[in-house]
C-alpha cells in the first residue's frame, strides 16, 4: 500500500438520505451522517484491494466539516486520498472531500485501522457474554 491511493464515489441524494428522515435534524437536505458514511465507504473501498487476505479496515476517526446544504435530487461526489500510513502500518489517514453539483459541501480527514476481520468481529461478539 502506498500514499496517494485515491477513491471516488457518486451518489444521488434521495429521501432516505435526508436529515429529516435519518434523525439528524429537521431539514430536508443531505444528512451529515450520510455524508460521513459515504466518506467512510469511499476510503475503505479505495484501499480494500491493497490489503492482505482476511484483513479489512475500520473507521477510527472522522474530522469533517459540512459547509453547504444539498437538496434531494442532486448528485454528490466523494473524493478520498490516502495521505499517511502510520509507522506501524496499521493506521491510514485520508484527506476527504464531498461536492455537490454547485461545489464543495464538506472536507476534512478520516482515519481507518487495518484489522483482522474475523478476530475483530469475534472480539465484538464476545462483549455479549
Amino acid at each position: 500500500m502506498e500514499i496517494g491511493i485515491k477513491g471516488e464515489q457518486k451518489l444521488t441524494v434521495t429521501a432516505d438520505k435526508l436529515a429529516s428522515n435519518v434523525g439528524s435534524g429537521l431539514v430536508a437536505v443531505f444528512a451529515t451522517p450520510m455524508m460521513v458514511a459515504a466518506i467512510e465507504n469511499t476510503a475503505a473501498s479505495s484501499v480494500e484491494a491493497h490489503l492482505e487476505a482476511g484483513k479489512t479496515t475500520v473507521g477510527t476517526l472522522v474530522n469533517v466539516s459540512h459547509v453547504a446544504a444539498t437538496p434531494e435530487g442532486m448528485e454528490v461526489r466523494i473524493e478520498t486520498e490516502l495521505t499517511e500510513i502510520a509507522p506501524n502500518g496499521k493506521i491510514l489517514t485520508f484527506h476527504v472531500a464531498a461536492y455537490d453539483e454547485a461545489g464543495l459541501i464538506g472536507e476534512g480527514t478520516h482515519q481507518r485501522a487495518i484489522v483482522d476481520k474475523a478476530r475483530f468481529e469475534a472480539k465484538a461478539q464476545a462483549k455479549k457474554g
